[in-house]
């Protein structure tokens, strides 16, 4: 048997044969990127997108509602950091491949805009972005010592394209070619989109 309750665009399940409750949050951000290492085709010039990200987080089980607030795990503090830094930092960024020449121009001549630049081990795809937001929202739960851990991040690039990430992103992101510290951006529980505080 299940029940649901949906509030504002995040929902929560309750399945009653192991006292688990799924938290799923959802977010709406605009943002551009260009691929750079596809030349020569639409996506190397820079573009925009509106996108949506859903996150699916899970509860380590036996939870048990107090009787008076009834939430899980302190529900409106689990969405305050979240989309904290979703509509703070990766709302109306620009993505980049960390190897992209732009970040070179925005370097010299608009220093000032590189905390709105996300930087990605390579170029910026989809693929890319859901496997660094898992591994973020999962740095984010660590830190505030709550007892869920993100499952599944979906990312809605058009309303025809979706990726969605579960799984290991340390076994996906590659960082062979990455010049950043020994815990990159997107396993660090602050509002960083990337590491460049870092470079030499």
């Amino acid at each position: 048997m299940k029940f649901g309750k949906l509030l504002d665009s995040s929902s929560i399940i309750l399945y009653e044969a192991n006292m688990m409750f799924e938290i799923f949050f959802t977010r709406r951000y605009c943002m551009s990127h260009r691929l750079f290492n596809l030349k020569d085709s639409k996506c190397f010039v820079p573009h925009g997108h509106n996108e949506f990200v859903k996150v699916r987080l899970v509860s380590g089980g036996d939870d048990k509602l107090d009787g008076n607030g009834n939430m899980s795990n302190g529900f409106k503090s689990l969405k305050d950091t979240w989309h904290n830094w979703i509509d703070n930092s990766v709302d109306h960024s620009m993505q980049l491949s960390n190897k992209d020449p732009l970040l070179n121009y925005f370097k010299e001549n608009e220093p000032e805009n590189l905390k709105h630049i996300l930087i990605t081990p390579g170029d910026p795809t989809t693929e890319a972005l859901a496997a660094c937001f898992y591994a973020k929202i999962n740095a984010f739960l660590s830190n505030e010592g709550i007892k869920m851990h993100c499952q599944q991040v979906e990312i809605e690039e058009t309303p025809t394209n979706s990726v969605i990430f579960s799984g290991d992103p340390d076994r996906v992101i590659s960082t062979a070619h990455y010049e950043g510290p020994l815990i990159p951006w997107w396993k660090r529980p602050d509002m960083s989109i990337n590491d460049l505080e870092f470079a030499k």
